[in-house]
């Protein structure tokens, strides 16, 4: 079973249709182009195969749409490709493979983490040189900061 949180983004709270939406309706209810759809399927991104019409179009479903969510947070957070594919690998072969997926989530939540500790301490500098403008500015000596000459 995958579990996906519902989001209420998008209108994708709406119930889905029993055959499935199209996939311009699908990139507007995840946020995501219909050209990264495409992506997603060709690189081995979802965990069922996509259901086609007779004409062959693709149709969605709400399985489909929460994975795509999943992996559009996957790659947000900087999870590669690669990896993304081998958790939907993982995920698509089913049970008896828990561990490698906790350990694989486990692995990029501290790649996260580290990412989230850089960005944090470049952001405490930031915040000092707009307190040293602000300060600057307000006693009047701002002409006083350093500005390079050769």
């Amino acid at each position: 079973m995958l579990e996906v949180k519902p989001q209420s983004e998008s209108g994708s709270d709406r119930p889905i249709p029993r055959e499935g939406l199209s996939i311009a309706e699908a990139a507007r209810r995840t946020g995501v182009s219909v050209h990264t759809l495409r992506y997603y399927e060709r690189a081995g991104l979802v965990v069922t195969p996509i259901e086609r019409t007779h004409g062959g179009r693709r149709r969605y479903h709400q399985l489909d749409l929460g994975w795509i969510a999943i992996c559009t947070k996957l790659r947000a957070t900087g999870m590669p490709i690669k990896t993304i594919r081998r958790y939907a690998q993982l995920v698509s072969d089913g049970s008896g493979n828990e561990q490698e997926r906790l350990a694989l989530l486990e692995a990029h939540r501290a790649d996260v983490t580290a990412k989230l500790a850089e960005i944090q301490e470049n952001l405490r500098l930031i915040d000092h040189k707009i307190d040293t403008y602000r300060g600057r500015l307000a006693a009047g000596d701002a002409d006083r900061l350093w500005a390079p000459t050769r």
